[in-house]
């Protein structure tokens, strides 16, 4: 499993696109795994994801059970939606684009109201809700080229092997190399170790000319999402205080295929090397989640709500394989990993959130803020031999506890609805790293809601900047980055139903 580190790179979460990566390690996944987007109806989403205090809506199931005990009919919804995602890239100087559209069904609902209908004091019942929420999606792809005239792919390979003092049968099938993108390398004959002579110390060279560089292209395509299953119960008690609590099932399916080229135009050995990545993440996790809203007055609502962590068992496989077409043909090679499988145990950080919503028959202005802590993930596992205290050492080094921010509003006339947000995820990373992931989004929406159905939409906006690195060198401020640039646009429909 460890083998396997230097040749994978889990690029990010779409959402999460603020972003610098180099090779991936597991701490990197775990920020990624541990971020979730404000999942919901349409209503929601349009006020940028703000829902705490507010109640009444499908999506308290998964943020406030509460809000479920605001309902005074059952529900019915369905909520299919969109996105469009433009990634320019430069790298070297050159521009490149590329364009991912989807359509997916975020979210459905079933609520089935209990409460008393009757002028009455004390507990007046409450609501199941069984709801399907998306919390995360990574579908994405992005294309670079250029022309490196600083190094190579095969300079991290050396670079690697004499760090790390490998001997040559590591390399060998059964050695702890084999299964790598290094040991591919090698066993392709881009690079080879030579003794001691010409006034070169022993170690691993490049079979290249020194004075040859790449022109290198890389295509990065991510497939699959996260989903969160909840079966909650809120309760109505006086139509002031409002208790819930649920039980969140998590799915996470994750698929990383990566195709990278280095092609040499003036070297009179080599004429290219394709190297392909392929990698599926897989796992089921748990969570609780306990809330109470409280209305002192008629038009304030205080929310508190509480998620604990979420613990993942995780299924990982990857494998590789590498091409290389030499000048002299006879010469040419092609070789390739086993696939390597891991199973292991991720626990995600546990979420505190807290809301106001100030409600007349005008409309309503809402607020969230919320707190997590990213330094809190942790990997465990029962295989024998195999430690994550370094991951978890990572972890606890790079990452911090953030808070995030919410905000809507939403203006009524008769029937219609119209709605705008912000919203803002803050940095993950402490300060001292050059990193900045923060997500920024706008939305807005409009919505008809009649005693019989309703139907709401969103438009949720999104812009950031990322740095990604296809390969570490051991000075890392020589490793290569390509600089990305991401318009990211989503649309919800949510169709409610009531009887």
């Amino acid at each position: 499993m460890k083998s396997k580190i230097a040749g994978v790179a889990l690029v990010t979460l779409l959402l999460s696109f603020g972003y610098k990566l180099q090779a991936q390690s597991y701490a990197e996944s775990a920020g990624v795994f541990s971020r979730v987007t404000p999942g919901g109806s349409a209503r929601i989403q349009a006020m940028g994801g703000s829902q705490i205090a507010l109640g009444g809506d499908y999506s308290s199931s998964l943020s406030n059970p509460a809000g479920l005990g605001m309902y005074n009919r059952s529900e019915i919804t369905l909520s299919p939606g969109f996105y469009s995602l433009k990634t320019n890239t430069n790298y070297f100087g050159h521009n490149d684009s590329e364009y991912k559209t989807n359509l997916n069904i975020p979210g459905f609902s079933a609520v089935f109201n209990g409460t008393r209908k009757c002028d009455c004091k004390g507990f007046l019942g409450g609501s199941v809700g069984i709801t399907f929420s998306r919390t995360n999606d990574f579908n994405q792809s992005f294309v670079y080229s250029g022309h490196n005239n600083k190094n190579s792919l095969i300079d991290s390979f050396t670079g690697a092997a004499n760090n790390n003092g490998y001997d040559t049968a590591q390399f060998a099938y059964g050695g702890d190399q084999f299964n790598t993108i290094t040991g591919l390398g090698y066993n392709n004959y881009l690079f080879s170790y030579y003794p001691a002579g010409g006034g070169y110390p022993a170690g691993y060279y490049s079979n290249l000319k020194s004075d040859s560089y790449p022109d290198q292209h890389e295509n990065v395509q991510l497939k699959g999402a996260t989903n969160q299953w909840n079966i909650s119960y809120g309760a109505n008690i006086n139509d002031m205080f409002f208790f819930g609590a649920g039980l969140g099932i998590s799915s996470l399916n994750y698929k990383s295929s990566k195709v990278f080229e280095e092609d040499y135009t003036t070297d009179p050995y080599v004429r290219n090397f394709v190297t392909t990545e392929n990698l599926s993440i897989k796992g089921s996790g748990a969570n609780f989640t306990l809330g109470t809203i409280v209305r002192p007055i008629s038009f304030l609502q205080v929310g508190l709500s509480y998620t604990t962590p979420t613990l993942y068992q995780i299924s990982e496989s990857w494998s590789a394989d590498m091409s290389s077409t030499w000048k002299n043909a006879s010469d040419n090679g092609y070789q390739y990993t086993d696939i390597i499988k891991s199973d292991y145990s991720l626990v995600t950080p546990s979420k505190l959130s807290a809301g106001l919503a100030f409600i007349s028959k005008y409309g309503l202005i809402t607020g969230d803020i919320e707190t997590m802590n990213f330094s809190g993930a942790r990997y465990s596992t029962t295989t024998a031999g195999v430690s994550y205290s370094d991951s978890n050492d990572e972890i606890k080094s790079i990452y911090r506890r953030v808070l995030n921010y919410r905000l809507g509003i939403e203006g009524r006339y008769s029937i219609f609805r119209l709605r705008g947000g912000y919203n803002l995820q803050a940095n993950t990373y402490k300060s001292e790293f050059d990193v900045d992931n923060t997500i920024q989004s706008i939305s807005g929406g409009v919505g008809i809601k009649t005693k019989k159905f309703s139907i709401d939409f969103a438009l949720i906006s999104s812009k950031s900047k990322g740095i990604y690195s296809p390969y570490t060198m051991q000075n890392a401020a020589e490793s290569p980055s390509v600089a990305l640039t991401n318009n990211l646009t989503r649309g919800i429909f949510t169709f409610g139903f009531t009887f």
